[in-house]
């Protein structure tokens, strides 16, 4: 039996075992797609969204990369998050990276891959600013350099045209950032959540960094805090 034809048995076992538990299960699934989620993940076969958050099909909107990234020239992402913002109207837009995460380790290297090299692009930029990493013990720097990657790519997110739109239009999705470790299942580190502007702050953001009259605002220290 070929491999594929093992994949076929397995998805037909599979649908019998969630029809036994739940005859109207895809019915359902049919009826309606309303995630409160989208998940920005890496394509790395050990970082399963559904599975990792125990979330069913239809339940978390996930669009996944080599590197978790969020490239602004993407148009595959910015489908994405657009159609989650705009259609599905998800709440909340998770990053969601990896420690060992084999984009990430081939930047470290520095070795040249070929085509792969344009797209951790973005990567290699977050390591030029984050040399300090260098100077850390050699055991840590691939670990530090996911969780600034996972810093950067909310940023991003939160950059993106179609962020911006929505946040314009008051239809904010709280983005927001992960680490996991995909040998032990445990996730670690804090929530990374970039809130919406709001009143005062927007006025600051749309006037350029002058307040009303044109006056100079100096935002709340929880602006400028780092995601």
């Amino acid at each position: 039996m070929s491999d594929l034809n093992k994949l076929i048995d397995a998805n037909r076992a599979w649908a019998a075992r969630v029809k036994a538990s739940d005859p109207e299960f895809f019915t359902k699934l049919l009826g309606q797609q309303r995630p409160h989620y989208l998940w920005i993940g890496c394509s790395d076969s050990r970082v399963p969204a559904n599975q990792i958050v125990g979330l069913l099909p239809g339940e978390i909107f996930v669009h996944r990369n080599v590197g978790n990234l969020a490239h602004q020239t993407d148009l595959n992402f910015l489908a994405v998050l657009q159609y989650a913002i705009e259609v599905l109207r998800v709440d909340h837009v998770i990053v969601c990276g990896h420690y060992g995460c084999g984009a990430v380790q081939a930047v470290l290297d520095g070795q040249p891959l070929g085509l792969i090299d344009n797209w951790l692009r973005n990567i290699e930029t977050v390591y030029h600013q984050c040399r300090h990493i260098d100077a850390l013990p050699a055991d840590q720097r691939l670990d530090a350099l996911c969780e600034h990657n996972v810093r950067a790519q909310v940023r991003a997110v939160c950059d993106s045209t179609v962020l911006r739109a929505a946040w314009a239009r008051d239809r904010a999705a709280r983005p927001g950032g992960r680490r996991r470790r995909s040998r032990t299942r445990r996730r670690h580190g804090p929530r990374a959540w970039p809130r919406r502007p709001r009143g005062r702050e927007r006025r600051w953001r749309r006037s350029g960094g002058r307040g009303s009259g044109g006056r100079p605002w100096n935002p709340p220290a929880s602006y400028h805090r780092n995601p």
